[in-house]
């Protein structure tokens, strides 16, 4: 063998996954992306340039602040132009106009809105904050004057973790239950289909909206939140358990099985490592598909005012300020939010493309 050969016949099975995943450039950049993003919900409060329910009563509505880096051609750094407001007396809508005399540099590593850091710690640190007595808005404002910019950033936290929570749900009662039927087959099977047939042939969104509507209003946020990942981990196993049955209904009758089953296995054993490893290309990809399945069952719910409630904050919650024609017209900035859900879908579907290519290294 030559030295590369040797590389390759003595390398791991995880190493032949992470070569021949960098491979796929796309991919790559997906993982790197999603990475920095769960890294971010962590310190959410300190990249976020104000806290998550400060109010700037005097710039309700505003439009997003450019940020500039010269000045009557001169570099300044990275500043935004003051504001003023007026009221339109015809229309009665607030109209800005940048004041080009109020330059106002942006401060980095700042002290700024306190925070209480994962409801815990107290602090007042902040990435970027405006200048002293002055405003920075780089999203603009809702009808409240909140700063949307730090409430996609505090929303990222509830809308990124609700389907990893609910993935986890679902990937067990579908292996689970989806084994067990592929395994055993008989009359389990037989129930477990019919159990699966009802609850795919009921309409998705209309049940995930009775199920919400029938949580107390008394209930916390916090139960309210683990409320709405239970029923979105609910009805998404049958899928992958339907997957899990097909293919173990096949791989039971290989040798190996025979020979753990001589050997005195447990079927748990046999299903959880011999058989499930078989096909764990396919199970990656579906989890990288309904990732972004529940991220969006989450913001359906929430924009339908079924879902989450304030003060808990996603991405689906912001996007019920746009529900109606004229604030979409007068504010369209309000459906910034829109931004980060569809970039985290198309990247988990690009991630899920590369690791279902590398489970497989020797194909």
């Amino acid at each position: 063998m030559t030295e590369e050969q040797l590389r390759v016949y003595q390398a791991s099975q995880l190493r032949l996954m992470w070569w021949k995943f960098r491979r796929h450039r796309l991919a790559l950049v997906s993982g790197i992306f999603l990475a920095a993003l769960y890294f971010m919900i962590l310190i959410c409060e300190f990249l976020a340039p104000y806290n998550l329910h400060t109010r700037n009563v005097d710039f309700i509505h505003s439009p997003p602040q450019p940020v500039h880096l010269f000045h009557e051609g001169q570099f300044v750094g990275p500043f935004v132009y003051g504001r003023q407001m007026n009221l339109n007396m015809e229309t009665l809508k607030r109209e800005y106009t940048d004041d080009r005399t109020n330059v106002q540099p942006l401060r980095f590593f700042c002290r700024g809105d306190g925070y209480k850091f994962w409801g815990l710690f107290e602090g007042d640190l902040h990435l970027v904050c405006p200048a002293k007595d002055g405003e920075m808005f780089l999203l603009g404002t809702d009808r409240l004057g909140r700063d949307v910019l730090s409430r996609i950033i505090y929303g990222a936290r509830i809308s990124l973790t609700i389907g990893l929570i609910g993935i986890t749900f679902s990937f067990v009662l579908g292996i689970v239950i989806g084994g067990l039927a592929g395994y055993h087959g008989g009359v389990l099977d037989l129930i477990v289909q019919r159990i699966i047939e009802v609850l795919q042939s009921i309409p998705s969104i209309p049940l995930w909206m009775a199920l919400a509507a029938i949580m107390p209003v008394t209930w916390s946020p916090i139960l309210i939140y683990f409320g709405i990942t239970i029923i979105l981990g609910l009805f998404d196993w049958t899928g992958l358990a339907r997957a899990v049955r097909s293919k173990l209904l096949s791989l039971r009758e290989e040798d190996y099985v025979l020979a753990a089953q001589l050997m005195g296995a447990k079927s748990s054993r046999i299903i959880g490592r011999h058989l499930i490893p078989g096909f764990m290309s396919h199970l990656i990809a579906t989890a990288t598909i309904s990732i972004p399945g529940m991220i969006l069952g989450e913001t359906a719910l929430s924009f339908l005012g079924l879902g989450l409630r304030p003060p808990i904050t996603s991405w689906g919650i912001l996007l019920t300020e746009a529900r109606s024609v004229s604030v979409i017209a007068f504010y369209p900035w309000l459906l910034y939010p829109m931004i980060p859900v569809i970039l985290v879908i198309l990247a988990f579907n690009f991630l899920g493309d590369g690791l279902r290519d590398a489970a497989d290294p020797y194909r």
